[in-house]
């Protein structure tokens, strides 16, 4: 990526949020140890100041990202996230025509093998049927999708849309390998088509109404435009 600057999209004496580019790790993993450039250390480094990830986005997933400026506001958010007193809102295009509305209720096994409860509501912005053949079908169809997580597992939104057989278009390992090469060799297009577009809180500090907005990255307001979704 080199010499990234980060898109600040909120910023108070207490936290900071950026729109957090596809492809960048939040912080160093032993998960991925190929990658040297963090969205923590180039914040922290951007700013001249320790800040603290409040929560956490796949590497493959762009938008919203807040960090706390403190260890105590650190702290605050944290408790606000496990309580479910954040609103998520993502985007996502995925495969197949989705129903309007709908909820995903379907528990996630974590790595160590246990259940743990998975809630996802989403709703249907729009959809396109394109001349473009896939496999059998003459055509191709997409969903545009918003999103909001009621639960915040590992790969939630990634491994509910596939179980309910519409995976994210650019999804690895969770979406459709098919899907995902035909859309490399038609529009050169490798991204995972999922954005974090915004958060919702009352502010821990202050009490007021906070929305932070991230804009859609370059890659998916292209694919926008290139199948003619809204």
């Amino acid at each position: 990526m080199g010499n990234i600057v980060l898109e600040i999209i909120y910023q108070d004496e207490h936290y900071i949020a950026i729109n957090k580019p596809a492809g960048l790790l939040v912080h160093r993993t032993f998960l991925a140890t190929d990658s040297k450039e963090f969205a923590l250390q180039i914040l922290r480094n951007q700013i001249n100041q320790h800040v603290y990830p409040c929560h956490r986005l796949d590497r493959k997933t762009s938008g919203a990202l807040l960090f706390a400026k403190s260890p105590e506001a650190n702290s605050k958010m944290q408790k606000c996230f496990a309580d479910n007193e954040v609103s998520k809102t993502y985007l996502a295009i995925v495969r197949g025509f989705t129903d309007e509305n709908g909820i995903i209720d379907y528990p996630l096994k974590t790595d160590n093998g246990k259940f743990q409860e998975a809630i996802t509501h989403y709703n249907s912005l729009a959809k396109i049927e394109v001349i473009v053949p896939f496999g059998k079908h003459t055509t191709s169809r997409y969903s545009l999708v918003e999103v909001k997580p009621q639960t915040g597992r590992m790969h939630q939104i990634r491994k509910h849309f596939a179980h309910i057989l519409h995976p994210i278009i650019g999804d690895r390992p969770h979406g459709c390998n098919k899907q995902n090469k035909l859309f490399k060799e038609k529009w050169n297009m490798s991204t995972m088509l999922l954005h974090a577009s915004s958060l919702e809180f009352t502010h821990p500090f202050s009490g007021e109404s906070i929305n932070i907005q991230a804009p859609l990255s370059p890659e998916f307001t292209r694919m926008l435009k290139e199948l003619n979704l809204p």
